[in-house]
């Protein structure tokens, strides 16, 4: 307490603080999105190319990066079967090779529909100048600009799986990487690719996959900062095809790439090959094209959805718990179906304990995230998601509130300061149900002191060190039920 100056006669006035400072706790859910858009226009174009930049909603991302990427006709194929007395079958097949590789539009979207707030934007390139090519060089130039902003916490690149597998490594690794390094982030890795199921070996399909994922991964200390989910998710969005019509009949410069008629005699209906689909408006034909067209949907990586749902959970439940038994919202469900027997070798790794969280869909749940590991799920310190991202924040926001005591003069005024401001916090949070005990003193300890925790050289090179242990809660990710069949009794 500073010593008042008492040189004229008179009454003075001297606030004494009572309380000590307080913990002020930092967001835990703010991902950085990165990846190609349409334009990434502020005040003059392309201002915000390379420029992270922090949104709100999905209207401010259209107003700064545009929409989605339209996609080129030919990579629709329209097949129209006449049946006879104005009945059409109508079969879409989607080229996957020519659909367009930039997503980053329904990620935001799919972000923001599964419970997303802010978000930080990094354009790397417009479609434009892409050409429909994603740059593994671009995503890293990208990851690079995110890496001084403060306030990420979550990285999500949804487009590192348009690469070859070289190139999805050597993004996966950087972000993952970042996150290690930084410490105040946590990295979402999304599938290299999803192979098709074959009947011939139902259970084989999932193999390369996941060898391609956790071979893309780093070692024990990093992998702690990462976790990856499989597989792809189909959304309920609509492709974007033809921007030039309105949005209603989108299809009208679609071709019918094949025609067939069922019926007998001359077909009562020219239509042939080549027929532009706008020239069969108002018809059944083209009411049938129409809302056939409709149930092609896109197929995003599940980071944005996770994303999304880790900003739900943090917001209604808290940090610390697990992100899993949730429901992914705008989904059809996942493009692959995992089983329990397979999902066992992606939970469990006994080998190279790499754990993958799987998506599955449960009737009458919905579809689900079934996994709450990080990508080291065989380390019990830090196996799940939930304890990494609640230490994250936790010592995020005891290093910020801590600024106060740089330079304070480092003795036992100090050091009772500091101990009750971190102590007041976690006891907040064991209340919160954050840590587990049953007092206080069995979730939590501080320890600060001369012959505690410092030495005398320790003060002399100006260092106070501060000992912190918790207890956090962890998910019970395996319930066992016992039954025991008891004896007629009367």
């Amino acid at each position: 307490m500073p010593v008042l100056k008492l040189s004229t006669p008179g009454v003075y006035v001297q606030e004494i603080p009572s309380l000590p400072p307080s913990v002020a706790e930092v967001e835990t859910a703010i991902p950085a999105f990165i990846g190609y858009t349409e334009k990434a226009d502020q005040f003059v174009a392309g201002d915000l190319k390379m420029v992270p930049n922090k949104i709100n909603s999905l209207g401010e991302y259209i107003t700064f990066y545009g929409g989605a990427a339209v996609e080129i006709n030919d990579s629709i194929n329209v097949t129209l079967k006449n049946l006879g007395s104005n009945q059409y079958d109508v079969l879409f097949s989607l080229d996957a090779a020519k659909l367009s590789k930039h997503n980053l539009y329904y990620s935001i979207k799919h972000f923001y529909d599964n419970g997303g707030g802010t978000a930080f934007i990094v354009s790397v390139d417009n479609y434009t100048h892409a050409a429909g090519v994603v740059s593994k060089d671009d995503l890293k130039a990208g990851l690079t600009a995110v890496y001084d902003v403060d306030e990420v916490t979550l990285l999500c690149i949804p487009e590192a799986n348009k690469n070859d597998s070289g190139g999805y490594k050597e993004v996966v690794q950087a972000m993952i990487t970042q996150a290690y390094e930084l410490k105040d982030r946590f990295a979402i890795i999304d599938p290299f690719k999803v192979t098709p199921k074959n009947s011939a070996d139902p259970n084989g399909d999932i193999d390369a996959d996941v060898l391609t994922i956790r071979n893309s991964a780093l070692g024990v200390d990093e992998n702690k900062f990462a976790a990856a989910y499989y597989p792809n998710i189909v959304t309920s969005y609509n492709y974007r095809f033809n921007s030039d019509v309105e949005p209603k009949n989108n299809i009208d410069l679609l071709k019918i790439d094949a025609y067939t008629w069922a019926g007998a005699g001359v077909d009562p209906a020219p239509t042939a090959v080549g027929t532009v689909v706008g020239t069969l408006k108002g018809s059944v034909i083209y009411n049938k094209i129409d809302s056939e067209i409709k149930k092609q949907y896109v197929v995003l990586p599940p980071s944005p959805a996770m994303v999304g749902l880790y900003t739900r959970v943090d917001l209604n439940k808290g940090v610390w718990k697990a992100p899993a038994n949730e429901a992914l919202l705008s989904v059809i469900g996942p493009d692959l179906a995992v089983s329990s027997r397979e999902q066992e070798s992606l939970n469990v790794d006994s080998a190279s304990g790499k754990s993958i969280n799987v998506i599955r869909t449960f009737p009458g749940f919905g579809t689900l995230v079934w996994g709450a590991r990080t990508l080291n799920g065989n380390d019990n310190e830090w196996r799940y998601i939930s304890v990494r991202r609640f230490f994250n924040m936790v010592e995020e926001s005891i290093k910020k509130s801590s600024q106060w005591a740089v330079f304070e003069p480092n003795t036992a005024g100090t050091w009772v300061k500091m101990q009750a401001m971190i102590e007041n916090y976690l006891y907040l949070k064991w209340r919160e149900g954050a840590l587990a005990g049953v007092k206080p003193e069995q979730a939590f300890y501080v320890k600060v002191g001369l012959g505690t925790t410092m030495t005398s050289l320790d003060i002399l090179e100006g260092r106070l060190n501060i000992e912190i242990g918790l207890a956090v809660a962890r998910p019970a990710e395996f319930i066992v039920l016992k039954f025991t069949q008891l004896l007629q009794q009367s």
